[in-house]
């Protein structure tokens, strides 16, 4: 994020949605590996019941505390802090710069839903205003033409001119199928609200896999963004492991090897050690038209 002039302050809410904007379950690791380190609660939960098809997302069965058998339903459940008496935080903590514990910052994880998207989208809204949050940070990652042994490209962008300008973001120009982050940030920017999307870009000769590496992508932007400091743990040398194990299996296939060596030669011809947010946006469109190839025909 180039050129950043400022941080978000106030009441953070920082979103990931599980499904087609969540590649390697990037987006989706970070949301829970920030939960690990706030020590938030359940605080409100919308029922995936109206929303969610559960032959896409469907419910686990899980063991309960006294060894019966529960089912855990997709809800879209939102996390925030709970004052108790004798709290104690977790052993390692996200906190501001000042050092201060992150009370500020507020989590929600969710399926993305199947249908009756604007209904959602105004619950959604209806939340944040409830909690009178400040600003709203949707995490995403695509896959995309991209080597795995090159640093993961990162976009941030918003459709507040007033947040691009001090924040030193993106303006998104991009036309084509949209997930429901799209949806939730049109309706945030006609209700006022500030929202920032970052997106990371994955190898998509991986896409089996969780892409721990894009995870620690987005928690470097989150970092950058909310002015917090994030520990890291076993998560850079899982990323590690990450790139390790695609570079050995590359290496017993001539037909992959000579691929990725392509790609790092594209990257590093045409971006340098960091893609700019103009390739990034090109990497975005063409992951949404493969994933939609009918998409233009379909309206």
């Amino acid at each position: 994020m180039s050129g950043t002039k400022d941080s978000l302050s106030g009441r953070v809410l920082v979103i990931a949605f599980e499904g087609w904007s969540d590649a390697g379950a990037a987006a989706s690791a970070a949301a829970r590996w920030m939960l690990d380190h706030l020590g938030h609660e359940e605080i409100e939960a919308i029922s995936a019941e109206d929303f969610v098809d559960y032959q896409v997302h469907r419910p686990k069965l899980v063991l309960s505390d006294d060894g019966s058998r529960e089912l855990e339903w997709p809800d879209t459940k939102l996390f925030g802090p709970v004052e108790r008496p004798n709290q104690t935080e977790p052993e390692e903590c996200i906190r501001y710069v000042s050092g201060e514990p992150a009370k500020e910052i507020f989590v929600l994880l969710g399926a993305e839903p199947s249908r009756r998207w604007r209904e959602y989208v105004e619950l959604l809204l209806d939340i944040i205003s409830a909690w009178q949050i400040d600003h709203i940070v949707t995490l995403g990652a695509m896959f995309s033409d991209a080597p795995h042994s090159r640093p993961i490209s990162t976009i941030l962008t918003s459709d507040n001119a007033e947040l691009r300008k001090v924040l030193g973001l993106e303006k998104s120009d991009y036309e084509g199928p949209a997930g429901i982050g799209s949806a939730l940030a049109l309706a945030a920017a006609d209700a006022g609200v500030n929202l920032v999307s970052i997106w990371a870009s994955v190898p998509h000769y991986v896409h089996s896999a969780p892409s721990p590496k894009a995870t620690l992508a987005l928690l470097d932007q989150v970092e950058e963004l909310l002015d917090v400091v994030i520990p890291r743990g076993d998560l850079v040398e899982q990323s590690n492991e990450w790139e390790s194990s695609i570079s050995a299996l590359a290496a017993s296939d001539a037909e992959m090897s000579s691929y990725i060596e392509k790609l790092e030669e594209a990257r590093d011809a045409f971006e340098g050690p960091e893609a700019t947010g103009e390739a990034i946006a090109h990497e975005f469109e063409k992951f949404l038209r493969r994933d939609h190839p009918n998409a233009e025909e379909s309206g």
